[in-house]
């Protein structure tokens, strides 16, 4: 059967009326979706997802503007963010966050709690370390405490998942697709709101004439760390021990059938990398795998080169770090939280395809707000406010939708590793590539307009993949017969992300 082969979904097989079960469970998941809601452990996912997203506004936004307000080019700033790069390949360490137990602390408070403390802990440190260092002086040690963090940061992202998942009972369709979508807002929230709140610090103190404000900001920030994983304690976690059982079980498995010793190298590695990859390339083809991994890594380029340097944008206009907050930061945050749950919405009402060719057209009709903004004598507060708001809207929706195409496309046979894989292939994309932005801007002579309409076109080569894909992704997602359970994946990728 087509449900059987497409995609390697291989739990249906049983004939049509399976499937039309499967989809009128859907139907009354998704109708009972609002209820859930309610469910307390939502509240304990919203505080996880917040968990994830802040330490982006530590070596993202903030980051960028301290190194900014102390005199360094925008190429440094650019090339600064380079140290995003290790969010593309944090599965290659997945495994033995999975499989490691913390010494003590594991005993006490479980696998994962202890596994998120002692990664937040060498955060926390490394802002602090920040309170005494001047960018200006000693740019390499700067520099290495942001990529502690990203490090950590990364690396927490993978625990902080199982944690969230393991949350929700295996036969909760209902509320697993609700946790996703929390723990999307709760990323955005630790994000947005943790960059509102960095801002406003950051310039009260300046205002009050402190020279070392940004440094005096991250000391205050920290309190924010301390307070979360102090509620992070109140978070029940699950046994380990079964799922280290388990995962004994599944490598002395792989070891006997590769005729190898089961606590092997190789076995380990062809559980967790290789067969993923085998899985992808035959389900798709390689001429189809190779297009659709190409428009993963490109679709989101554009938008990434804004996002490296929209907040030097902001400030070389004249906008004051005030502004930035709440237009970009707390607005945006509010839009970006409406507009996720809308995005679902439009995916579902338009098709998969269709949705990711409009979104892609929306995203570079938005970067020329931006030049309009750049080549206006001054730019308004509400011309700030008007394309701030318009980008949050279209990266929202953006940003779901190209969430659900990437999850349709995994193999459930093998769904930890290759949306890992894909999700971090996305990330790639956005920060390698995009480290150059501020490169480009100088070599433009700080032609602000010109680099915006530049990135308006970078979405070209990605919808060119996608028209190319376009009727082998529409067999896919017409042969996935439960349409709830796309939305399970959605968090960690938009995560990495946006």
């Amino acid at each position: 059967m087509r449900v059987a082969e497409a995609g390697g979904r291989r739990y249906s097989q049983s004939g049509d009326s399976t499937d039309q079960n499967l989809m009128n469970d859907s139907a009354m998941a998704q109708r009972a979706s609002l209820g859930v809601y309610a469910d307390r452990r939502m509240l304990r996912i919203l505080l996880l997802g917040a968990m994830s997203g802040f330490p982006w506004v530590l070596i993202g936004s903030a980051l960028s503007l301290w190194l900014k307000e102390e005199g360094l080019s925008r190429s440094t700033i650019g090339f600064a963010s380079l140290i995003f790069g290790v969010y593309s390949i944090n599965f290659l360490w997945a495994p033995l966050i999975d499989r490691i137990r913390i010494p003590w602390l594991t005993e006490r408070i479980g696998q994962r709690k202890a596994w998120i403390i002692c990664l937040q802990a060498i955060i926390l440190l490394a802002m602090l370390a920040w309170g005494s260092v001047n960018p200006a002086d000693n740019l390499t040690l700067v520099i290495a405490l942001g990529l502690g963090i990203a490090i950590s940061s990364a690396s927490q992202d993978i625990t902080i998942d199982a944690l969230r998942i393991e949350q929700i009972g295996r036969s909760e369709t209902g509320a697993m697709a609700a946790g996703a979508a929390v723990a999307v807002v709760g990323w955005w929230t630790g994000y947005k709101l943790g960059g509102f709140i960095a801002l406003l610090i950051a310039d009260a103190l300046q205002k009050s004439g402190f020279e070392n404000y940004w440094q005096i900001t991250f000391q205050i920030l920290a309190i924010l760390i301390v307070v979360m994983n102090a509620l992070l304690l109140l978070i029940p976690e699950a046994s380990w021990r079964e799922r280290q059982a388990a995962q004994a079980r599944d490598q002395a498995s792989i070891g006997r059938a590769i005729g190898g010793s089961d606590q092997g190298l190789f076995a380990w590695l062809s559980s967790t990398v290789v067969a993923p990859f085998i899985s992808f390339f035959r389900q798709n083809g390689v001429k189809m795998a190779l297009a659709i991994l190409g428009f993963i890594f490109l679709f989101k380029i554009g938008e990434a080169f804004v996002g490296k340097m929209s907040i030097i944008f902001y400030k070389e206009v004249g906008f004051s770090k005030s502004d930035i907050a709440i237009y970009s930061k707390g607005l945006g945050w509010v839009v970006t939280v409406i507009f996720t749950l809308i995005g679902g919405w439009f995916a579902v009402r338009q098709g998969i395809v269709k949705a990711l060719l409009l979104a892609g057209i929306a995203m570079a009709a938005t970067n020329l707000m931006f030049t309009i903004m750049a080549w206006s004598n001054e730019p308004s507060a509400w011309l700030f406010a008007a394309a701030v708001l318009v980008d949050d809207v279209t990266a929202s929706i953006a940003t779901v939708i190209f969430v659900t195409f990437i999850s349709l496309l995994v193999d459930r046979t093998y769904t930890a590793s290759q949306y890992a894989l894909l999700a971090s292939l996305g990330t790639a994309g956005r920060t390698v590539l995009a480290a150059s932005s501020g490169w480009m801007v100088d070599s433009l002579d700080g032609d602000w307009g010109l680099f915006f309409i530049i990135t308006a076109l970078m979405v070209i080569p990605s919808l060119l993949l996608l028209w190319f894909v376009r009727d082998h992704f529409l067999s896919v997602e017409q042969a996935r017969p439960d349409s709830v359970q796309q939305f399970e994946l959605a968090a960690d990728i938009s995560e990495g992300k946006a």
